[in-house]
């Protein structure tokens, strides 16, 4: 019996993606403490995050097949996360502005019945226009991307933002690389293209 496939996020965005797959799912609130270990570095948090959010699910679907996903952004190798407000959207979109970003994505995907975790981390290059503060302060005005670590909704009116995307999968910029957990559910014996 294929177990009970649950997205460990309230995102609408995750969950967006995850209905793109075509499979059932459910979602739970993994509730955990997202904050950094000190000199703990993007990949390293958001790998940690990803497991626990997965791990978390667990106490409510003990036989389920759990997906968690972190994501941060790195700009001169600090990292960033959501700005939660207009001045601080703007400040991170100036600190982007002509630069390349990386964002780094935790995966994890967590079988409760086995305790067998998967995990990785993927990671996309955002490579900004040169914008002025008119620019930037019209699209947070537009937008409020207020919740989006970055500052920007790549899948609405902030990809006039960039002016070139890198990266295994685009979809990973919102939040949950699907290429790499299509690949993982494989290996749960789930197949997202068979009947």
């Amino acid at each position: 019996m294929t177990p009970q496939l649950i997205l460990a996020s309230t995102s609408v965005y995750r969950q967006a993606l995850l209905q793109k797959l075509g499979l059932a799912f459910e979602t739970c609130n993994p509730d955990i403490d997202e904050s950094p270990m000190a000199n703990e570095s993007a990949q390293d948090l958001v790998l940690r995050l990803a497991k626990a959010k997965a791990e978390a699910g667990a106490s409510h679907f003990p036989q389920g097949l759990i997906i968690g996903s972190d994501q941060v952004a790195v700009i001169d190798g600090k990292i960033i996360g959501k700005p939660l407000n207009r001045d601080n959207a703007i400040k991170q979109l100036s600190q982007a502005s002509g630069k390349a970003i990386t964002f780094y994505t935790g995966l994890a995907l967590y079988n409760a019945k086995t305790e067998e975790v998967t995990a990785q981390v993927e990671p996309f290059t955002v490579h900004f226009r040169h914008l002025t503060a008119a620019q930037i302060a019209a699209y947070v005005d537009k937008e409020q991307p207020f919740y989006c670590a970055g500052s920007f909704k790549s899948e609405g009116f902030g990809i006039a933002l960039f002016n070139r995307l890198e990266g295994r999968d685009p979809n990973t910029l919102i939040g949950l690389p699907l290429i790499l957990l299509t690949e993982m559910l494989l290996t749960q014996g789930i197949d997202v293209l068979a009947d």
